[in-house]
C-alpha cells in the first residue's frame, strides 16, 4: 500500500504499543522507520526508580530534569544528523514526537525546572516539519501496567499507576487542543493492532487521507 503521508508519528504513553504499530506500518506502507533511542538515556533507570515512590503529593524524581534534558538534546542531535537529513527524500514513520518532550517536561518537572527546560528548548531553535499525520494511541492506566509487566523490562517495574495516570492526563490535555496536524485517535482497549481484522481497518482509515481529528472506535460504529 502506498503511503500518502510524508511523515506519520505514532504517539502515546509508555506501554501503549507505539513501537509495535510504527514497525508494522513502516512495512505495510513501505516507509522508513525511525525509532526512539530511549535505552541510551543514562538517567532513565534512575528516574524510574524514583517514580516508584510517586504519588499526587510528591515530585516524580530528582532525576527528572536530567532525564528530560538528555532526551531533548538527543533528539535535537538526531534531527540535525546526516542520517535524518537523508530521510527527507523518503516517507517516514516514527514512534516518537518532538512535541512530546514539552508534554513530559510539564508533567514531571517543578516550576523552576520547567522554566529552565524551556530556555534550553528555545535556545536550540529547532526547525522541524510538522508531521503529516499523528496517530495517538490511548488506553487506561490498568491496561498499561499489565502490558509493562508483561514485557518485563527491569527498571520499568518501578512504574506506578499514579504516575501513568499523570502521564495519561497530560496526553489527553495535549491532544484535546492539538490542531497542527491531522490526528487519528485510537483506543487500544477496543482496537488490537496485532489482530488482522483490526489492523486492516486501521490501514483502511489511514488510506482515506485524514483531515482534522477523527477517532477509530469500532464499538461506537
Amino acid at each position: 500500500m502506498k503511503n500518502m503521508y510524508k511523515s506519520i508519528i505514532v504517539e502515546g504513553p509508555i506501554g501503549v504499543g507505539k513501537t509495535t504499530l510504527a514497525t508494522k506500518l513502516s512495512s505495510s506502507l513501505e516507509s522508513m522507520l525511525v525509532l526512539e533511542k530511549y535505552s541510551e538515556n543514562p538517567f532513565l533507570e534512575k528516574f524510574y526508580k524514583d517514580v516508584g515512590k510517586f504519588n499526587k503529593y510528591t515530585k516524580t524524581s530528582k532525576h527528572a530534569l536530567s532525564t528530560q534534558l538528555f532526551f531533548l538534546l538527543q533528539r535535537a542531535d538526531d534531527f540535525k544528523s546526516k542520517e535524518y537529513l537523508a530521510l527527507k527524500n523518503h516517507n517516514i514513520i516514527s514512534d516518537y514526537f518532538i512535541d512530546k518532550d514539552k508534554l513530559f517536561a510539564k508533567a514531571i518537572l517543578s516550576t523552576d525546572e520547567y522554566l529552565l527546560y524551556n530556555k534550553v528548548y528555545d535556545a536550540l531553535n529547532l526547525d522541524i516539519e510538522k508531521p503529516s499525520l499523528v496517530i495517538y494511541l490511548q488506553t487506561n492506566a490498568e491496561t498499561l501496567m499489565s502490558r509493562i509487566k508483561k514485557r518485563g523490562i527491569g527498571y520499568e517495574t518501578n512504574i506506578t499507576e499514579a504516575y501513568l495516570k499523570k502521564i495519561i492526563d497530560s496526553y489527553t490535555l495535549f491532544f484535546h487542543s492539538y490542531k497542527e496536524s491531522p490526528l487519528l485517535i485510537i483506543n487500544t482497549s477496543n482496537v488490537n493492532v496485532n489482530d488482522p481484522h483490526d489492523y486492516a481497518m486501521l490501514l483502511e482509515q489511514i488510506n482515506k487521507d485524514i483531515k482534522g481529528k477523527i477517532y477509530l472506535n469500532p464499538l461506537s460504529q
